[in-house]
């Protein structure tokens, strides 16, 4: 039997996950995280056969949660399941060492499938991504800007363009608004991009946020 871990802050994602699951008869949900430290503390327990994780958490950054995890239980398979297409977050998620990565509008059988997988120690890539990554390690073909910024960089950059202050990104990643300058003048280096509108402006241009 498959036992469960569902990481994700809002109730009816949770319920809508043991509904689909219910008409597995190998995966039983065995509980809930409702945040980070939630899904840490939980995570330890070593009778998981896997976590199915969300990277937006309330007041949490779900790429830490999932290095962190990663750290603790290098064996324990993590299956990302997010609301952001795979062009924003995938790669992201899979260098971070998740097993696999599925969005939220995927049909639930894919879902059945995606764990089955991940617990059968294969990972779980869609066509995209796994030609993505193929095109990574077989050519040396340079990366766009935004792909050589650090997650936390990342994080910012997005939320800059979404037109957030320095202090509800410092509150939402739970950093100091100097760090968040911090973060915002390298970002601003790396990408060679003087002004915030010209971050925006790459931002959807890549079409970055949903």
């Amino acid at each position: 039997m498959i036992k469960l871990l569902v990481v994700d802050d809002h109730p009816v994602v949770r319920q809508g996950i043991r509904q689909i699951l219910a008409e597995a008869s190998d995966i039983v949900v065995g509980d809930d995280a409702v945040n980070g430290a939630e899904a840490l503390t939980k995570g330890r327990d070593l009778s998981w056969s896997a976590v199915l994780l969300d990277l937006s958490l309330a007041g949490t950054d779900g790429l830490e949660i999932l290095k962190q995890l990663r750290l603790e239980r290098p064996d324990l398979p993590i299956l990302v399941l997010s609301m952001h297409p795979e062009d924003q977050f995938a790669l992201r998620a899979i260098r971070a060492g998740a097993s696999g990565y599925l969005t939220k509008d995927s049909a639930p059988q894919e879902l059945v499938n995606a764990i089955r997988r991940v617990v059968g120690g294969s990972p779980y890539l869609s066509p995209w991504l796994a030609a993505r990554l193929a095109r990574e390690v077989a050519t040396n073909t340079p990366k766009p800007a935004h792909e050589q910024l650090s997650d936390r960089e990342y994080q910012v950059m997005l939320r800059i363009a979404s037109g957030r202050s320095t202090k509800q990104i410092a509150d939402e990643l739970c950093l100091s608004p100097k760090t968040v300058g911090t973060y915002r003048l390298r970002l601003a280096k790396k990408m060679s991009l003087s002004t915030d509108a010209e971050l925006t402006a790459y931002v959807f241009r890549n079409r970055l946020l949903d």
